[in-house]
C-alpha cells in the first residue's frame, strides 16, 4: 500500500470519526454546534450572582462559573468559535425562556425547586441561601409576624413571593403583598417607604444594602422563610449537557479554585463601587462542595 492510499485512508479515518462525534451530539450541544452561539440568560441587579458592571458588561459569581461551562463547551465540540450571547431575564421570563430554546444556560440567582423540575433542569447546587426580609432598622420589624397588617413587597415569578403569600394567609397576618419585577425595585420601595419589607433571598438583601446610599439603615431579619439552593438552569431532558454542565462544576469544587472564586464574590470588593459583602461561606454550602447534589428538597441542605 502506498503512502498516499494510507494517508487517504488515515484521513477518510479521521474525517468519519468527526462525522459519527457530531452525530452523536444532542440537545443543547448540537443546538450550540449547528448555530455556533451559546446564550447565557443573566440578571441585571442580582448582586454578586449576574449583575452588570460599570460598563453595563453582565458579571458575577454565577457568569464567572457560566464562563468555565462555555469553555468546557467548545471543548466538547473542539471548537473555539464558538460565539456567546447574553440576554437580560427576569424572574418572570427565566423559565419561559429556557422552555422555548431562547437561552442556554441561565446563569443568576435561580433556586432550584421541586416544583421548576417540572419544567426545567438544573446542574448541581452551586449556592445555598435563605429566604429571609430587609426592612429599615427604624421600623424595628424582625420577624414574619412582625409585618401583620402591612404592605411587603416580593419579586414576581419566585419561590420567595409564594412562599410569603401562603404565610399571609395561613397566618391570616392581612399583609399586602406588591409583586415588583426586580430587585432593586423591591429595594427602592423600602427606602422610599412604599413597602414596611422586601422578601428575598438573604445573600441578595446584603448586596442590595452593601450597595445603598446609607447601608446602616437597613437591617435582614433573622428569621428565615426556607432553605434555597442555587442552580444553574437548563432545559429538561437533556443529559448530555447536563452531565456536562455537572462535571464542569464539579471539576471546579475538586480543584480547589472554589474557594478563590468565593472569595472574589463575597470576601473581596466588587465592581463597580468596590463594596464587600464580606459574608463567609455557610456550613451548607462546604457540604455541597465536598459532596455535590442537584437536589431540590430543602431538607438535603439541613
Amino acid at each position: 500500500m502506498t503512502i498516499s492510499i494510507k494517508a487517504s485512508i488515515a484521513a477518510f479515518a479521521i474525517a468519519m470519526a468527526g462525522t459519527a462525534a457530531a452525530q452523536q451530539l444532542d440537545g443543547t450541544l448540537k443546538k450550540v454546534a449547528d448555530t455556533g452561539t451559546i446564550t447565557i440568560g443573566h440578571r441585571e441587579t442580582s448582586i454578586p450572582f449576574s449583575y452588570y458592571d460599570g460598563n453595563q458588561k453582565p458579571v458575577g459569581y454565577s457568569i464567572d462559573i457560566c464562563e468555565r461551562i462555555v469553555k468546557a463547551v467548545q471543548a466538547r465540540l473542539n471548537r473555539s468559535d464558538i460565539q456567546v450571547k447574553y440576554l437580560p431575564v427576569t424572574s418572570a421570563t427565566r423559565i419561559p425562556l429556557m422552555g422555548n430554546g431562547t437561552i442556554d444556560l441561565e446563569c443568576a440567582s435561580t433556586s432550584n425547586t421541586l416544583d421548576r423540575q417540572q419544567q426545567v433542569a438544573f446542574s448541581v447546587t452551586t449556592f445555598v441561601t435563605g429566604n429571609r426580609f430587609l426592612s429599615q432598622k427604624s421600623a424595628q420589624l424582625r420577624s414574619i409576624d412582625d409585618l401583620k397588617g402591612k404592605v411587603v413587597a416580593s419579586t414576581s415569578g419566585t419561590a420567595n413571593i409564594r412562599q410569603i403569600n401562603e404565610l399571609n394567609e395561613t397566618r391570616g397576618l392581612g399583609m399586602r403583598i406588591v409583586p415588583v419585577k426586580e430587585h432593586a425595585e423591591g429595594f427602592l420601595m423600602v427606602e422610599t417607604g412604599r413597602a414596611s419589607a422586601f422578601v428575598m433571598d438573604d445573600i441578595l438583601l446584603y448586596g442590595l444594602i452593601a450597595n445603598a446610599k446609607q447601608p446602616d439603615r437597613y437591617q435582614v431579619s433573622e428569621e428565615s422563610l426556607s432553605i434555597e439552593p442555587y442552580a444553574i438552569m437548563l432545559r429538561r431532558d437533556d443529559p448530555q449537557f447536563k452531565a456536562l454542565v455537572d462535571d464542569t462544576i464539579k471539576a471546579l469544587y475538586a480543584s480547589g479554585e472554589f474557594d478563590a472564586l468565593y472569595d472574589r464574590w463575597y470576601r473581596s470588593p466588587l465592581p463597580p463601587k468596590g463594596i464587600n459583602l464580606n459574608v463567609a461561606m455557610s456550613e451548607a454550602l462546604k457540604r455541597v462542595v465536598a459532596k455535590p447534589t442537584d437536589s431540590g428538597d430543602p431538607a438535603a441542605y439541613r
